[in-house]
């Protein structure tokens, strides 16, 4: 059978090249069909250009590439399909960061849960239900693999309203298995791990070399290693007080807690001086969309036009693919999934992370357990927020969302409950028109 995969959101070049180029490895999709739909026909030319270099340079003559800004064009006869959108631009998301910080909530990147998260979510979630519901209605034995953040709140909703085959992927589970092996000097064939908990707050619940634990191994690098412990400032202090190591960098982990931004002085501390690649900076989302604003083509043409390296990536949806409808071989990974019967002491129905098995049956979310005590409650705290978030969304009550982010911890850390409430309704009106299943509903009935 010749598979169809379909990009919906193909002008986010990046990923876009690196998972066709991961997809066309696999000799069962070496005479698929490449859908690349985007909305902006710019950038879907660009992303033309630079697949058709991955095509060419791999010498792969039967793949068969198409370009669509019609998105059931694109899903027609899809096996697989690909999401990596985003909704609004600079001008909106901006708000997101600097509203929160007019009131003293200091935000590194804000796409994943609290204040900024939420409204993010907000704006994404019509056009990902839209895009879900086409898929049950034109291709609904496809699996669908979201890229698109907040994973979690955005996975949740989708599984909760239609049944859409879909699970949520994040590199920062693979990413930083192979950070902590390089700490020791161990290569990565040689470890295994369980990790579960919810997108970017999941955790190592073991971690282990050829069999053998070796946190131990692991605490003593960060302890003893400068080079090591100002890498990862505080994940590496999250580690030393916690005893697990946490999913996704330290700037993101710094605003899903109450520890290390609520203060000036704790910024400075633990979110300024790291040498990874996100410490912590303020607003480095909203910098980030400043400096390709004005050169976003120059930006696309040099991704597009760098050396291909046709060698595959660790990205897990090629061997997803490859699993259900590819040549079968079994692949476990991360997935973002609802939590039914799978983490025992998170959230019944909310949207987790946890091991997921995949095959010719589709995906089999693997049962993890009892999350450590102590975690459970950081995450139970993030997974509840989320939980109230999409309720609030899909119901369009804004008082439930002025209650998702009231606990949020790093919100809750710094203001009052009025101050929230005025924070959100400026949120509110700087949304205004992207947000139209709110209008009329008013905050909170004084």
């Amino acid at each position: 059978m010749t598979a169809k995969i379909a990009f919906i959101g193909a002008g986010s070049l990046v990923f876009t090249k690196n998972l066709v180029r991961d997809l066309l490895t696999f000799p069962a999709f070496q005479d698929s069909t490449i859908s690349l739909m985007d909305i902006d026909s710019g950038r879907l030319a660009f992303a033309k250009a630079a697949v058709e270099n991955i095509i060419a340079a791999g010498e792969y003559r039967d793949v068969k590439l198409e370009t669509t800004t019609n998105r059931e064009e694109a899903l027609q006869g899809a096996n697989g399909v690909l999401c990596t959108i985003m909704v609004g631009d600079l001008d909106v998301y901006r708000h997101d960061v600097e509203i929160p910080k007019k009131y003293g909530v200091d935000i590194n990147i804000g796409d994943t849960r609290g204040p900024a998260g939420i409204f993010r979510f907000l704006r994404t979630l019509p056009a990902m239900l839209d895009i879900a519901r086409d898929i049950e209605r034109i291709c609904p034995d496809a699996i669908f693999l979201n890229y698109s953040n907040p994973m979690a709140m955005l996975c949740r909703a989708m599984q909760g309203e239609t049944k859409v085959r879909i699970t949520g992927l994040c590199h920062s589970v693979q990413g930083t298995a192979s950070m902590l092996a390089g700490w020791i000097g161990a290569p990565m064939e040689e470890i295994t791990y369980t990790c579960a908990g919810i997108n970017h707050q999941a955790f190592y619940l073991d971690f282990k070399r050829n069999g053998e634990n070796v946190y131990p191994l692991i605490r003593d690098a960060v302890k003893n290693n400068p080079a090591v412990y100002n890498e990862e400032i505080v994940r590496n202090e999250m580690f030393l007080h916690l005893d697990y190591y946490v999913t996704e960098s330290s700037g993101h982990n710094s605003e899903y807690n109450a520890w290390f931004r609520k203060r000036p002085d704790l910024i400075e501390r633990y979110c300024t001086h790291g040498t990874g690649w996100n410490p912590g900076e303020y607003g480095a989302i909203v910098k980030y969309g400043e400096r390709m604003k004005n050169n976003w083509q120059q930006q696309m043409e040099e991704w597009r036009d760098r050396p291909i390296d046709l060698a595959r990536g660790e990205e897990y949806a090629s061997y997803i693919f490859n699993a259900v409808f590819g040549d079968g071989t079994l692949f476990k990974f991360n997935g973002n999934v609802r939590n039914f019967g799978l983490i025992d002491n998170l959230p019944e129905g909310a949207c987790v992370e946890v091991p997921v098995l995949a095959s010719r049956s589709g995906l089999s979310p693997i049962h993890v357990g009892k999350l450590p005590d102590h975690l459970a409650i950081l995450v139970n705290t993030s997974a509840r927020c989320e939980e109230l978030a999409v309720e609030g969304a899909l119901t369009g009550d804004k008082r439930k969302i002025f209650q998702a982010i009231a606990f949020d911890p790093l919100t809750s850390a710094v203001l009052s409950l009025q101050e929230i409430q005025e924070m959100v309704d400026e949120l509110f009106e700087a949304n205004r028109g992207w947000l139209p299943q709110f209008e009329g509903n008013e905050l909170i009935n004084s």
